[in-house]
Formats: C-alpha cells, structure tokens, sequence
C-alpha cells in the first residue's frame, strides 16, 4: 500500500556522508516539529536524476525555504558513499541533505519502491517529491514515468507552497 496524504511517516534510519564523516539521521530527526520537502530518486548520477531533478532542488533552494520550509532531503536507493560523491560532484553537500536509503527499507515502507533489475539497477524508489510537516505527509506527486521529472520537479513544488 502506497503512503498517502495525511499518513505518518514510517520510522526509518538512513545514512548521509558529512564533513565529518557518515552520520544516521532518523525520520524523528528530520522531521519532528519540521516543514520538510523530500524528493526521491531511482538512482544518484542517472541522466534525469542528475541533469534534470536535482538541479531544480539546488538552484530553488531559497526560494523553498523562503516559503516556510525548514529543509529539503533528497532520498534514494544508493549507499552513503555514493550518495555523498553526488553530493560533492554537484555542489549540494550541505545545501540539501543526500540520504542513502541503502537497502530501500524507506522506499519499501512508503509503497514507492519499483523493481528495475530488466535495466540492470534492481530494486529503486519511485520518482517523487512530498512536503512533509511534523511526519505527517501533506502533499505527494508522483511521476507516472521514471524518466521524468515534472510533477516532481521544484518548480511545481513551489507552486505548491
């Protein structure tokens, strides 16, 4: 079953590489008494992913921020490591937090996994972005195609806001 608005977040324990090395970072953490957009994924420096979806989150930073949000995740089925080089490569570490959903347990628990292994990639989250205050998911936007990123996107979060 697919999370829906209005539900709580499952628990779930991700890693994410920082200055000082990986640190977890629970849905309590980054939730609790929070605003937070969180978008999804199928994998770090894939095309879309990374020419497409990401760069929407870096460079409309502020301007969610300045609408109320406290912070902004970016989660998908990769390790910290990789999560972490993609931070670095695209000049988001720190800006937004990479969570590694290692082992798809988060993606799983909300019903947004997909099984990509015919392409070689095995088991991913679906394409998605959601607002979410205090563990309770308010707005959530699926993409229909994992190759795009529109509803998504944060441009059509903001217009959420």
């Amino acid at each position: 079953m697919t999370i829906a608005i209005g539900d709580t977040l499952p628990a779930a324990t991700f890693k994410e590489k920082t200055a000082d090395g990986p640190v977890e970072i629970t849905t309590e953490d980054l939730f609790k008494g929070k605003k937070v957009v969180v978008f999804a994924v199928p994998g770090a420096f894939t095309p879309t992913c990374t020419l497409n979806h990401l760069p929407g989150y870096l460079e409309n930073r502020d301007a969610l921020l300045a609408k109320g949000v406290d912070d902004i995740a970016v989660v998908s089925v990769n390790d910290w490591h990789v999560m972490g080089a993609w931070a670095q490569s695209t000049g988001g570490m720190g800006k937004i937090h990479f969570l590694a959903d290692w082992d798809a347990s988060f993606s799983k628990a909300l019903g947004l996994d997909m099984d990509l292994s015919a392409g070689g990639l095995g088991i991913r989250s679906k394409r998605y972005a959601m607002l979410v205050e205090d563990g309770v998911v308010k707005s959530l936007d699926i993409e229909e195609n994992p190759g795009q990123a529109t509803v998504s996107s944060a441009t059509a979060m903001l217009e959420r806001l």
